[in-house]
């Protein structure tokens, strides 16, 4: 018969990522007891496996490089970039705490930031990278929750808060290794459970316009859409669901026996993309979720191949923990990806490739063209290739054998949409009323808020909201459940 594990603790977390773990290092220094609970094996979430970085505003970093950046010229970047369905109260509140409260508190965390650079969308540099990318953030981060007491329980699968006299007493769920129930008590109960980026089901539910083509899983394996769920269960109010951020650079995971999850893919500046119909259909320098993805969701049918030729494959990175070793990546599954993928052909000359185009599903004499006038473009010099501009400095003429075509889908990657919070990080009713002792925040939270990004959102506006989200969470959950003040944070204003 199995056991019962219980717990007593002033704040309860639901998901121990980015989110989770900032929030319980912000209740941990006010004086909270911390439990956190985590579906994975490890804490880190979909954080933990990310490129690292965040939009800040104001750094050291940007003034070391000459570029000037203020709250204000972001704020306007962030609204122009996400449209009008991005919450402009939270927007501004991030932005004017990133700073202070995201990259110097970071910094006291042991978080080193190493690269800043601009991002599509952007009028200047402002996407900061940590050191070691996601996993040295994490792992620094994590180190800090522990350091100060917080208790991670791992494989424990959270199958439902409980609500006691219309306010939340804890939760219940079960440890997924021992079969072990575990029975939660708490003061306040924080979800940061993740999106549902890999719950294609879920993803097919709010975008149902896509359910006859070939949809990818692109998040971390915990995404499902479970803290949705239970806060659903509770009345909490979901929005905007259907603002999901898709990825181009993609191909199936040829391990993975139903091909649902996307291996997302970088590093690869000199490929091209063609369709169906054998002809590129995008400027491909701009790989951004607000400029490829529409473009490849206009195709018909909505997939395309990448082709490469052996310098540009040479340089490849996938974005998956099982194809790299430490920080470098494997080149030995690498090469077994390339090999073995029935979404990935190969061919020693490029006529060789588009004799494969049937078997491709390509128009072959189409696909032939388009290459050679790609390549043309090199031999006359151009700065940029006439169809649709591509600037060529970074990229090459596709003539080193062998030539290589990678079957590319939409990969759902995170999630806009979600529980719908107050600047506090309450879970909200459909009254748009706090529900007393709950509270959310991260990608649970389409970042926070609820809606943060709005329809598209500038890279590093996924992850550094997520923290920052977090902190505040997890000040004010504490300061409900008896301990600290809240959140207070310094703000950058101008």
């Amino acid at each position: 018969m199995a056991d019962t594990q219980k717990y007593e603790t002033d704040v309860a977390i639901i998901g121990a990522g980015g989110a989770g773990i900032c929030a319980g290092i912000e209740a941990l220094d006010a004086g909270a007891r911390v439990t956190a609970f985590e579906l994975g094996a490890e804490p880190g979430g979909a954080a933990i496996t990310s490129g690292g970085g965040c939009m800040i505003v104001g750094t050291p970093m940007q003034a070391d490089q000459d570029i000037e950046d203020s709250p204000d010229l972001a704020f306007k970047d962030w609204m122009q970039w996400g449209g009008a369905s991005a919450d402009a109260v939270w927007a501004r509140y991030y932005i004017e705490h990133s700073l202070h409260d995201l990259y110097h508190w970071a910094e006291g965390h042991g978080v080193k930031w190493i690269q800043v650079r601009q991002q599509e969308g952007n009028s200047v540099g402002r996407w900061h990278r940590a050191e070691l990318g996601g996993a040295g953030l994490m792992t620094h981060l994590i180190d800090a929750f522990r350091a100060r007491g917080g208790e991670i329980v791992c494989n424990a699968d959270i199958s439902k808060i409980n609500q006691s006299n219309r306010r939340i007493a804890g939760a219940q769920g079960t440890d997924t290794v021992t079969g072990n129930r575990i029975e939660v008590s708490a003061g306040t109960t924080l979800v940061t459970a993740g999106g549902f980026a890999s719950n294609l089901d879920m993803i097919l539910q709010y975008r149902p316009e896509l359910k006859d083509d070939k949809v990818l899983e692109g998040s971390g394996p915990g995404s499902t859409g479970n803290g949705h769920r239970l806060v659903q269960e509770l009345g909490g109010y979901l929005t905007h669901m259907d603002q999901i951020w898709f990825y181009v650079y993609a191909t199936p995971d040829h391990l993975d026996p139903q091909e649902r999850h996307g291996l997302a893919f970088r590093q690869a500046p000199g490929y091209i993309w063609v369709n169906a119909q054998g002809k590129r259909f995008h400027n491909e320098a701009r790989s951004g979720g607000n400029s490829a993805s529409p473009a490849l969701l206009a195709q018909s049918p909505r997939h395309a191949w990448a082709i490469m030729d052996a310098t540009v494959i040479a340089g490849l990175e996938i974005a998956d923990p099982y194809y790299k070793d430490g920080d470098e990546m494997d080149a030995a599954k690498h090469a077994a990806l390339y090999a073995d993928s029935p979404f990935v052909h190969s061919a020693d000359t490029m006529a060789d490739l588009a004799d494969l185009a049937g078997l491709m599903g390509v128009d072959g004499d189409a696909f032939l063209g388009t290459v050679e006038r790609y390549n043309d473009a090199f031999d006359q010099g151009l700065e940029a290739e006439p169809e649709f501009g591509k600037p060529l400095a970074m990229s090459k003429k596709l003539d080193a054998p062998p030539f290589y075509a990678m079957q590319i889908f939409p990969l759902a990657r995170k999630n806009f949409g979600g529980i719908k919070t107050d600047i506090r990080c309450r879970v909200l009713d459909k009254h748009f009323e706090p529900i007393d002792g709950l509270y959310a925040a991260g990608e649970v939270a389409g970042m926070a808020g609820g809606h943060i990004n709005g329809a598209a959102g500038l890279e590093g506006t996924k992850l550094g909201p997520s923290l920052f989200s977090g902190r505040v969470a997890g000040g004010w959950a504490a300061a409900e459940a008896g301990h600290g003040d809240g959140f207070i944070g310094q703000p950058n204003r101008d």
